[in-house]
């Protein structure tokens, strides 16, 4: 399983990059995540290019649907759902990262 980043390991690595202080890179990351969070909660789609898109999607409710936990049978109403789509970089950079050369030879 590939490591953990946390909020604070990045902090620490722009600290490292810049000469902004930790409390100051502190808040603008968190003014970032709300400003991002507001901005989809009020029905806008927030696109970082080069990086993905975030928004608020409906999902479909059910009318015949199963507590995992008890096994009764609820019914769910449409609700919303964060999602997040990469971007055309950061997918296909994902997908170099893990590709396997197709010309390696095996014994």
């Amino acid at each position: 399983m590939p490591a953990k980043k946390t909020k604070a390991d990045i902090i620490e690595a722009l600290y490292e990059k810049t000469t902004v202080s930790k409390k100051e890179i502190h808040s603008i990351i968190d003014g970032l995540f709300e400003e991002i969070k507001q901005a989809i909660l009020s029905g806008s789609v927030v696109e970082l290019r080069g990086f993905g898109t975030f928004e608020v999607k409906t999902r479909k409710g059910k009318k015949h649907a199963r507590n995992p936990k008890t096994g009764d049978l609820v019914s769910v109403p449409d609700h919303g759902v964060a999602n997040f789509r990469p971007g055309r970089e950061l997918k296909q950079e994902a997908w170099k990262r893990l590709a396997v050369p197709n010309n390696t030879e095996h014994d």
